[in-house]
């Protein structure tokens, strides 16, 4: 059993950057999906809503929805998401709040919240991480 990688179409490909966006990894249990940490890049590496952290959470989340949807998987299969919030921008969380009901509705998945001093980007203001996601092998 070996890991296999995906670069979802509407991504940026990372594997010129030494990681995946996608990692698909066989078990007993059905395959394990892991997705990289979401930020509010579009395919092209712009960020999307510099400056708000609403509209990059949001963004983080569509990209989320994008690399599970390459592998037949959704955001409701989501268990659990680390938010990696921009210590500057903690205060914010009616906004981040509002983001995650918009796309998880009344089911939301278990989070994190993680305040940092920094991420890969000076614009970036979140990250998220979902937790493993095991879909049916076909």
């Amino acid at each position: 059993m070996s890991r296999t990688v995906h670069a979802p179409t509407g991504l940026f490909d990372s594997r010129h950057y030494g990681f995946a966006q996608v990692a698909i990894v066989p078990t007993r249990l059905g395959d394990a999906v892991h997705v990289s940490g979401q930020v509010a890049w579009d395919a092209d590496r712009n960020v999307v809503g510099a400056g708000d952290i609403r509209l990059q959470l949001k963004k983080s989340l569509e990209n989320l929805a994008a690399a599970l949807a390459s592998v037949g998987a959704k955001l409701c299969d989501v268990g659990a998401l680390r938010l990696y919030i921009r210590q500057s921008h903690m205060h914010e969380s009616s906004a981040i709040t509002g983001a995650l009901k918009a796309a998880f509705g009344e089911n939301p998945p278990c989070a994190t919240w993680i305040g940092v001093s920094s991420l890969a980007n000076e614009a970036f203001l979140i990250e998220i991480e979902p937790s493993v996601v095991f879909i049916d092998r076909e």
